[in-house]
């Protein structure tokens, strides 16, 4: 019988192996999780456990904001809200050198306000886009890989579904994370535009100024971006001033961008059924990896991985902070080789317990711990740090969804054009991170407040 560390050990590497055979994330787990509790504890037991499992996991409330949320981000993608609000961001930057890739960036920002998804910003708002840098004569790299980056933003910018997840996980507080991502998301906008504006200043042929929108051409396009704000003000606004919680919230949202669609009459009855149908999918897909992930992280606490994880790293001697930075930089590497939300729902139970044991326990409150904060704000400061690197495997190879969304957009750039064009941004993330580690209070402040 093998030694239970070693098991796990051997199951860890199976799965990765699996995941980099590019089996499905969730099919590996099953499989893994399902085949290492029968090796510990016979197959009545995985029996057992599939018996209930199921409900048990879908059935948290807490989970019924998925898809909510999935649907209002489908359904926007098809009413034409991209396109105001690239049209709106468009006529107030586009006249400025490097501005229209400015205007796509906040149009990704926008836009993922709404959907919450990172590859439907990208998808959508590279189709928008990419036509109008084309026709401003934007170098392929910048073009590709500031939408490619841009796409990012869906995953932090409320209300977000991997953020809803990681919530979920931890037992935090949803409407906190919000909060939360709020400020480190402003942040995220504004130096992907400082990077634009950095390289358009080093190579000013790779993005010419567009035209200036004359007086009523700029009027109706700000007016444009009116019921996006609306939206956006009513969904949020009223979940983070206590009217609704963010299941009914997100049900608003989807009645307000269905009446959108409709009034602008761009939502068709196809592109209705089009939306369900994207939804169902999606929704399958993540509550098919929690099930997946739900199997591993039973079988990992049977034989105390976790546990003997915490334990390890707290008797190594490593400084709490030391130990982040590591956590932080595995999470990257994993970013090469699964999406953001099967590394969410694979990797924080084996992180957070470590961060909790390093911080003197659950219950741990004051600036005496091992951050220096309570573990309730802990959770959503590491939270929020998670989530900006697990942005980045969105954008780094050999995975880089985003990129390759992209890159079926625009055939006439080299795939290799649109990861040169995304490494400066991916230079801009990793300066966010450290500003967010050296300055947490950038991240708990609107909490705090609110």
């Amino acid at each position: 019988m093998l030694d239970p560390i070693t098991l796990g050990l051997i199951s860890l590497a199976i799965l990765i192996l699996l995941i980099a055979l590019r089996m499905p994330i969730a099919y590996s787990m099953i499989l893994v999780g399902g085949v290492g509790t029968v090796i510990m504890n016979g197959p009545f037991t995985v029996l057992n456990q599939l018996k209930t499992l199921a409900f048990g996991s879908f059935s948290n409330y807490g989970l019924s904001v998925v898809p909510m949320f999935v649907l209002m981000g489908a359904i926007a993608s098809r009413s034409g809200l991209s396109k105001a609000l690239f049209r709106g961001a468009n006529a107030w930057l586009g006249w400025a050198p490097g501005g229209t890739a400015m205007a796509a960036i906040a149009g990704c920002a926008g836009f993922g306000a709404v959907s919450g998804s990172s590859l439907a910003t990208a998808s959508t708002m590279g189709r928008i886009a990419l036509p109008e840098l084309k026709r401003f004569n934007y170098s392929g790299a910048l073009a590709t890989g500031s939408l490619a980056a841009g796409g990012v933003l869906g995953i932090l910018i409320p209300p977000s579904v991997v953020l809803i997840i990681y919530a979920v996980i931890v037992e935090a507080n949803i409407v906190t994370m919000f909060m939360a991502a709020m400020i480190p998301g402003f942040l995220a906008v504004l130096f992907f535009m400082l990077t634009i504006l950095i390289y358009v200043m080093i190579k000013p042929e790779a993005g010419p100024k567009g035209g200036a929108a004359d007086r009523a051409e700029f009027i109706a396009a700000t007016i444009g971006l009116l019921p996006v704000f609306l939206i956006f003000g009513i969904v949020l606004g009223g979940i983070y001033l206590g009217f609704y919680n963010p299941t009914p919230g997100a049900a608003i949202g989807v009645f307000l961008v269905a009446i959108y669609g409709l009034a602008m009459r761009s939502l068709t009855w196809e592109g209705t059924i089009g939306s369900l149908k994207e939804t169902a999918g999606t929704t399958g897909m993540i509550y098919l990896i929690l099930l997946g992930a739900e199997l591993m992280k039973i079988f990992m606490s049977r034989i105390r991985m976790p546990q003997a994880t915490a334990e390890w790293i707290s008797t190594s001697g490593l400084e709490p902070m030391t130990v982040l930075i590591l956590l932080l930089v595995a999470l990257i590497l994993l970013g090469c080789l699964m999406d953001s939300l099967s590394m969410i729902l694979l990797v924080i139970p084996f992180f957070w317990p470590v961060l909790v044991e390093l911080n003197g326990g659950l219950y741990a409150f004051g600036p005496d711990t091992g951050f220096g904060m309570s573990t309730e704000d802990l959770k959503v400061w590491f939270g929020i740090l998670a989530l900006i690197v697990v942005e980045l495997g969105l954008i780094t190879p050999p995975v880089g969804m985003n990129v390759f969304v992209i890159s079926a957009l625009a055939r006439d750039t080299p795939m290799m054009d649109t990861f040169k064009g995304v490494l400066p941004f991916f230079g801009a993330e990793l300066v966010r991170v450290v500003v967010l580690i050296m300055f947490p209070v950038l991240t708990l402040w609107l909490p705090s407040v609110m």
